[in-house]
């Protein structure tokens, strides 16, 4: 008799759940517009969630916390990087909050956690972090300000073999945007005839670098292209120098999260000279790019924005614009339908939301780690424009 009572009450708090997920949330929002931002600020990715929160209170300092007569309400959750909290805290914001937007997601399982919720309860889920091509199509409610792995890692499988890079070993982290990066790259690198002489894959949680880096040197490739997580770069190059891999005649190349631009300084000079090709490099040479990292530090005395900065930037950005679109009227569809199509300049360059797959279109640069007044910087010389997700480009 318990028993069938247990189950009635998980099939009645199921029933309200879908309801509640179910209503517009905007009716109830009278004069206030809330930003539910979601993000790793413990744990493994915390760097992000600092980068984040830190760009998006930058963002409404320099625009103000009204928009189209709307008092914007940022509210910051932690979900530690663990799905299972993401989902839990986005259908809290959801249906107690009643948050207009969802946005951050750290790592892709995060942002996969929430899409559902977002479809259901026709919420946008502002992508500021995450990077698998695939997370668009979870939901048709997603809308991506950061970067995906393909786009970045393909740019590196053209460059590489034109510049005397003949074969290779892949190593990435082993879940969504690595194995986006190790195909991606792979492939491209291939076509240009390179060589992968193998693929290595670490576990997301706690790696250890030291055993896969051993393989490589074993193996004496040209170079090792790497991607790992916002925030594990360092760990990566310091195992790599104690290995003696770059004396040994193994260059490292890499997508731009290894170089991220907040650890760069801590990796000492044994990262001059690592070329990595990415979105956005804090010595991006543009007016605004220097206003923003200016502005940035000026709030946040001990931190470089990096590319997880600038995603969390212009994703407030996005959403600002829709509000005014939509001039603080109308629920999600209204606000997803401002968000497809918006076409700026970020600190990063020119970027576009495209209005088919809600999915970011930028320039990606070719950058080399460089020392300019006493520190360390992603020195682009090379740019390939208005780069599509070539997981989406059919």
């Amino acid at each position: 008799m318990q028993r069938r009572h247990l189950i009635q009450t998980a099939g009645l708090s199921a029933i309200a759940l879908a309801t509640a997920l179910s209503l517009p949330v905007a009716s109830a929002q009278d004069n206030k517009f809330k930003i539910g931002l979601i993000l790793p600020m413990t744990g493994q990715s915390a760097s992000t969630g600092r980068q984040i929160e830190a760009a998006a209170r930058l963002y409404m300092a320099q625009n103000g916390d009204t928009v189209a007569g709307k008092k914007v309400e940022l509210i910051v959750k932690d979900d530690t990087g663990l799905p299972d909290v993401t989902k839990r805290l986005a259908q809290e914001l959801i249906v107690n909050e009643k948050v207009n937007v969802i946005a951050g997601f750290g790592i892709t399982p995060a942002a996969l956690a929430a899409a559902p919720l977002a479809t259901q309860s026709k919420t946008p889920q502002v992508v500021m972090a995450a990077a698998t091509s695939s997370i668009t199509e979870a939901s048709p409610y997603i809308v991506r300000s950061s970067f995906t792995l393909p786009q970045v890692s393909v740019v590196m499988g053209d460059w590489a073999p034109k510049n005397g890079v003949k074969s290779v070993v892949t190593l990435v982290t082993d879940y969504g945007p690595g194995n986006d990066a190790e195909k991606f790259f792979s492939e491209r690198f291939q076509l240009n005839g390179g060589k992968v002489i193998e693929k290595l894959r670490v576990p997301l949680r706690n790696p250890d670098f030291a055993p896969f880096l051993q393989k490589v040197r074993d193996a004496k490739p040209d170079a090792l292209f790497v991607f790992v997580p916002s925030g594990a770069g360092a760990a990566v190059m310091k195992q790599f120098l104690e290995r003696g891999m770059d004396k040994a005649g193994i260059k490292m190349i890499a997508t731009g999260d290894v170089t991220d631009d907040d650890q760069l300084n801590d990796m000492g000079d044994g990262a001059l000279g690592v070329v990595t090709s990415h979105h956005y490099s804090a010595a991006h040479p543009s007016a605004l790019n220097k206003k923003f990292v200016e502005a940035f530090q000026k709030a946040n005395p001990k931190m470089r924005p990096n590319f997880m900065a600038v995603g969390g930037y212009d994703g407030m950005r996005v959403i600002y614009e829709a509000l005014k679109t939509t001039k603080g009227q109308g629920g999600g569809e209204a606000l997803l339908a401002a968000m497809k199509g918006q076409v700026f300049e970020s600190p990063r360059g020119q970027v576009l939301i495209d209005a088919q797959t809600r999915d970011i279109v930028q320039d990606v640069y070719l950058r080399k780690v460089e020392k300019k007044d006493g520190q360390l910087y992603n020195v682009e010389f090379d740019v390939i424009k208005g780069v599509k997700d070539p997981g989406k480009a059919k």
